[in-house]
């Protein structure tokens, strides 16, 4: 059983910048971000499939957020720029061993605890 641990959160003024990061007790295939507002859904961010060298964006962060990983230390990370007020949200990482679709909250198996992004305008 993996486990993860997010940090980095925090409050931000719009336009800026904030790296979050994500520890797991072990490897595994994929790790990815998801973020969940208050009263909404949680969503899919971004993913990195080790196996298949692949990385994923939702189109709500791309061009704006980078995921990256060092599987010596078993992170994962998100750089997030131009941040917007519609960013806020609790930011969760995740992991699986293996996942069918990856863009799915379902897919993924081991999750962290979150952390909170702020962004103030």
């Amino acid at each position: 059983q993996v486990q993860l641990v997010e940090s980095g959160g925090g409050l931000v003024q719009a336009g800026g910048s904030l790296r979050l990061s994500c520890v797991a007790s072990g490897r595994t295939d994929v790790m990815g971000w998801f973020r969940q507002a208050s009263g909404k859904e949680r969503g899919f961010l971004a993913y990195d499939r080790r196996s298949a060298n692949e990385i994923y964006y939702a189109d709500s962060v791309k061009g704006r957020f980078t995921i990256s990983r060092d599987d010596a230390k078993n992170a994962v990370y998100l750089q997030m720029n131009s941040l917007k007020s519609e960013d806020t949200a609790i930011y969760y990482c995740a992991a699986a061993d293996a996942v069918r679709v990856g863009i799915r909250a379902r897919d993924y198996a081991y999750w962290g605890q979150g952390t909170q992004v702020t962004v103030s305008t």
